[in-house]
């Protein structure tokens, strides 16, 4: 006498809910993605074109701030010796280079009135950022007095 086996269809409910729920949420988090600097992103030096780090951007209160999270070069514990504030001869990894920024509200995809750390010198600079490419890469500017004064990395979104 041959059994025949029974698939239960509820087993493959769960899993094709799943699914059709990544579908339906997809397309917002990708807008979401456009619109907001909030990820992982790896710089990539203006000078050498070489990836330097993968920084964590995050948002709180309406206020973007960003982290190394980890070093991508030979020097992955570095310190900051040549800061002045409460970062000086901290770890650079794990450190915030990016305080203070906000959505600028006249120019969508601007993000700006905040400071960015450059811990290869210590020095503090006027920051702006964009969003480019549909939010797959973001334009920071580290500058001193106006936007024309300074320069620019993009940083790739990693997530």
């Amino acid at each position: 006498m041959t059994m025949a086996y029974r698939f239960p269809l509820r087993a493959l409910a769960a899993p094709a809910l799943a699914a059709a729920a990544l579908v339906l949420v997809s397309p917002e988090l990708r807008a979401q993605a456009a619109d907001s600097p909030v990820g992982l992103w790896k710089n990539i030096d203006d000078e050498t074109h070489k990836a330097k780090a993968l920084i964590r951007i995050t948002e709180k209160d309406g206020v973007i701030s960003g982290r190394i999270e980890k070093i991508l070069t030979d020097k992955p514990d570095a310190v900051c010796d040549k800061c002045t504030d409460e970062r000086k001869d901290q770890p650079v990894q794990g450190m915030t280079i990016v305080r203070g920024i906000r959505r600028n509200a006249d120019e969508p995809g601007l993000f700006d009135g905040g400071r960015i750390l450059d811990p290869n010198n210590g020095k503090e600079y006027r920051s702006q950022m964009r969003l480019v490419e549909g939010g797959r890469k973001l334009e920071v500017r580290g500058y001193i007095g106006a936007p024309l004064f300074g320069r620019t990395q993009t940083w790739i979104r990693e997530d």
